[in-house]
Order: structure tokens, then C-alpha cells, then sequence
């Protein structure tokens, strides 16, 4: 859009303008991050007000700065200056509700001066929600500019592990083996997600050791049940005997190596296969983008063959399924959007993305091969003449081998600034696989994916 000013000579009284905006709960934490005003009767994440609801007011100045926008962009325009603003507050704006800023010009003023009359209103019922006077001086020269010359802002706040929270929370907590959790980030990490009443941990290890820790983190976990294990492979042992003895529904890992923790896992006689193949699974909150993002397999499946990442793609369906996508949509990626012989990986796409029509792999769509760009921006698949129901809007990343979703997954993390959660499926119980880099939020929100996905699919059965 092109903003152009308009001089005092040109400007009559009467003339009006408006500009209307939809708020949003991000615009409220940037204004936050801008102004330092973090009150939380702001900030969606909070029970500001202590209803019992987390729901966002529209700071006063927030809206306020709407008016500045008409001023500045549109009457009298670019050049635009301030010599005073008088505010009237007469309801309160919410997140979610779009408003409405209008000026008129009720009187000219010598030496380029102009006084203006000033509301914003809230659109469907027209509610006043601040008026108010202001005057300014007016551009001396025709100034012109394009707004998207500005360039936008991404709040880094992770509103989907926020819902992932609050749909886990309320479901039963989930007896969780945490195996070897004896250095503080293992340890903090389990007694963090059974305070958010998502699991129940039953601590297994060295008992001098976790006690120790948690010494040192200031926690106490006598409250806790401690499991005595000499070793990270008789802990490991353990936590399986419990999944089978009905005593545990998900498995999470401490402080030991992912090969020692898998490996009495797929024992074939007492371990807790089910006929899958194990895979893994990030489910990313990557701020931006308007659904979470499963990548898949990055830390399990080092060159998966067809048959193995049949089993990748439908545990990515079965996962995406329990956290609220309801028909998943599956990119299957390649480095071209072609099939092409002489990348294998392009041919394993237009592979799975025919199972997936015949319906041997069920509950979502599948589409490839799609190369990145055109998997997630709608654009380039069209530019590239993709359309399909996956193609630009794809919810969940397979990736050709672990090397790329690995790096897919940590670009994400270190540069897109987003959290993952991960997971082990293809077990009785899920497997919460955490890394010491992890944040707090990381480290909750896959347990509450776990808990999620164990009573959509383990606990109904029970």
C-alpha cells in the first residue's frame, strides 16, 4: 500500500479518514517487548484480572496508537508531526476484536497547524473506546512511501505448546518412568511437568544421586517414588518391566545415552514392540507459523528404506491426530518437486504419496515429493504450479533421512527461534526423548504431547 501526504493548503475542514485493525494477542506482547508495559490483564498467557479466564485487554496506548496511524499515514499523512493528543477512555478493547481509528479536521491553524477530532471505535456495535483532540503539523512537502517497505515483526511467543498445556493439563496425570534422572536438567525438567499436573514421575536411578540433585536444585522429591537402579541399563530394564506390568504409560529419558535407553525396548521377547517401527517425531511451535510443525524422523531412522518411512509417516499422522490437526496434511520432501530417478528420495515420495491413495497409510494426506519451499508457503507451490491439499500447506515434514531432519529440526530451533517436543513412537507408550539444550517449555510440551497421545490411543483402550 502507498502512503502519500497531503500539504495544509490542501487539506479543507471536514475531511476524515479511518483505518481499521484486527488485535491480536501477538500485538500486545509487542507492545510489550516495545514499551515495557508486560501488566498481564494484557498478556494472554496470564489470568490478569483473576476471573479464572486468560484473555488479553488492548493496553490503552495500543489503541491510542491507532489514531497516530491515520495521522501519519493517511490525513494529513508521511511528514506528519505531533504537537499534542488529549485521550478520553470509555471501554476496554480485547484481543481478537477489530477497531476502528477515524480523525476529522475541525479546525486550521496558523503556521501549518491543524486540530482534529479523534475516536476508535470497536466495529460490529461501535462501541467508543477512546476519543479524544489532537493537533499537528501538517507535511510541508509531498512525501510518498510504500508500507511495505516496514518490515514486519514475528512475536517469538509459543502460543501452540500454550494450548498443548491446557489440553494436557486437565487429563489424568501420566505415570511417566523417568530413567536415570540424576543430573538437574533430567531431574528439574520431570518434577516441572508432574507441578503442571501432567505426569506422575517414578524417579529410577542411583537414589544417593537424585537426591543429591535435587539438594541441588532446592526441590524436594520425597514426594516422588524412587526406584533403586545401580546402572543406566538395569534402570532402562526397569522402566520397560513397568510399561508391561501396567504400572507406567509413557517412558522419559534422563541422564543416559538414547541407544541405552532404546535398547531393552526392542528386545523382542520383553521389550515394547507393537509391530511398528520405532520413529521419531518433533512437534515444533515455530513462532509465525499458524499451526505446530511435526518434523520427522531426525534422531532414530539414520537411512530409512520405504517400509521404514511408511512407519515414519503414519506415526506423524497418528501424533499430528492427537494434538488437534484432524486430518493431518503430509509433505514428503526431496530436493525437487519432480520425480526424478536420480534422487531416490523423490521416488520415495510419489511412493508413499500413492500408498497413502490406495490406503495403506491412513488418516491423512500425503503429498510428494515437494521440495521445502513449496511444501510450506503457498505461494511458491503456486508459482511451481503445485496444487494439491498438502502443496504450500503441509503440517508435517518428512524428511529423507535423519540428517536432514535433523538439521531441518535445529534450524528451526537456533534460527526460526522455535521449541520442540519430542517423542519416540512406535512403542506401547511413547518415549519423551529431551536434550540438555531443551527449555522448560520444550521439556513440558512433550509430555504433554505424551500425555495426549497416550489417552487418545493407549489409555482409550484401556
Amino acid at each position: 500500500m502507498i502512503f502519500e501526504s497531503r500539504k495544509w493548503e490542501e487539506i479543507e475542514v471536514g475531511q476524515t479518514a479511518e483505518f481499521k485493525r484486527l488485535c491480536t494477542a501477538d500485538d500486545f506482547y509487542v507492545f510489550a517487548a516495545a514499551s515495557g508495559n508486560h501488566n498481564p490483564v494484557h498478556l494472554e498467557a496470564e489470568d490478569g484480572d483473576g476471573d479464572g479466564v486468560k484473555e488479553a485487554y488492548a493496553p490503552g496506548m495500543f489503541v491510542a496508537s491507532l489514531i497516530t496511524a491515520v495521522l501519519g499515514n493517511l490525513l494529513p499523512g508521511p511528514g506528519t508531526l505531533y504537537r499534542s493528543q488529549s485521550l478520553r477512555f470509555h471501554d476496554r478493547a480485547l484481543a481478537g476484536e477489530e477497531l476502528c481509528a477515524r480523525v476529522k479536521v475541525v479546525e486550521k491553524l496558523e503556521g501549518g497547524i491543524l486540530r482534529l477530532v479523534t475516536e476508535v471505535t470497536r466495529v460490529g456495535d461501535g462501541a467508543v473506546i477512546v476519543e479524544g483532540e489532537a493537533e499537528v503539523v501538517a507535511p510541508k512537502k509531498h512525501l510518498k512511501f510504500d508500507a511495505l517497505e516496514v518490515p514486519g515483526l514475528i512475536s517469538q511467543r509459543h502460543r501452540h505448546f500454550e494450548k498443548l498445556l491446557e489440553k494436557a493439563e486437565p487429563l489424568p496425570d501420566l505415570v511417566t518412568a523417568v530413567v536415570c534422572p540424576e543430573e538437574p536438567v533430567s531431574l528439574d525438567g520431570a518434577i516441572l511437568a508432574a507441578e503442571h499436573k501432567i505426569i506422575e514421575p517414578l524417579l529410577i536411578g542411583h537414589p544417593e544421586k537424585i537426591m543429591a540433585v535435587a539438594k541441588e536444585l532446592g526441590r524436594d522429591v520425597t514426594k516422588f517414588e524412587i526406584l533403586p537402579a545401580e546402572t543406566a541399563r538395569d534402570a532402562a530394564r526397569m522402566a520397560v518391566q513397568l510399561v508391561n506390568e501396567g504400572r507406567a504409560g509413557a517412558v522419559m529419558k534422563g541422564h543416559l545415552h538414547t541407544d541405552a535407553l532404546l535398547k531393552p525396548m526392542l528386545d523382542k521377547n520383553t521389550g515394547l514392540r507393537v509391530g511398528k517401527r520405532f520413529t521419531h517425531v518433533f512437534v515444533m511451535d515455530v513462532p509465525g507459523v499458524v499451526h505446530p510443525l511435526i518434523v520427522t524422523d531426525a534422531a532414530i531412522n539414520i537411512a530409512p528404506d520405504l517400509e521404514t518411512k511408511v512407519h515414519i509417516v503414519q506415526n506423524a499422522i497418528d501424533v499430528a491426530i492427537s494434538i488437534g490437526i484432524e486430518v493431518p496434511k503430509v509433505g514428503v520432501l526431496s530436493a525437487v518437486e519432480t520425480v526424478t530417478p536420480a534422487i531416490p528420495s523423490s521416488l520415495d515420495a510419489a511412493l508413499l504419496s500413492k500408498m497413502a491413495e490406495r490406503g495403506q497409510i491412513t488418516g491423512g494426506d500425503v503429498d510428494g515429493p515437494l521440495a521445502m519451499d513449496n511444501a510450506v508457503d503457498l505461494g511458491a507451490a503456486r508459482t511451481k504450479g503445485i496444487r494439491s491439499a498438502v502443496a504450500g500447506r503441509a503440517e508435517v515434514l518428512v524428511a529423507p533421512g535423519i540428517d536432514s531432519a535433523n538439521m531441518l529440526a535445529k534450524q528451526l530451533a537456533y534460527i526460526s527461534h522455535a521449541e520442540g517436543a519430542g517423542l519416540v513412537l512406535g512403542a506401547k507408550v511413547p518415549v519423551i526423548l529431551n536434550s540438555r539444550s531443551d527449555s522448560g517449555m520444550a521439556r513440558l510440551a512433550s509430555c504433554a504431547v505424551a500425555s495426549i497421545h497416550y489417552h487418545r490411543t493407549v489409555g482409550s483402550r484401556l
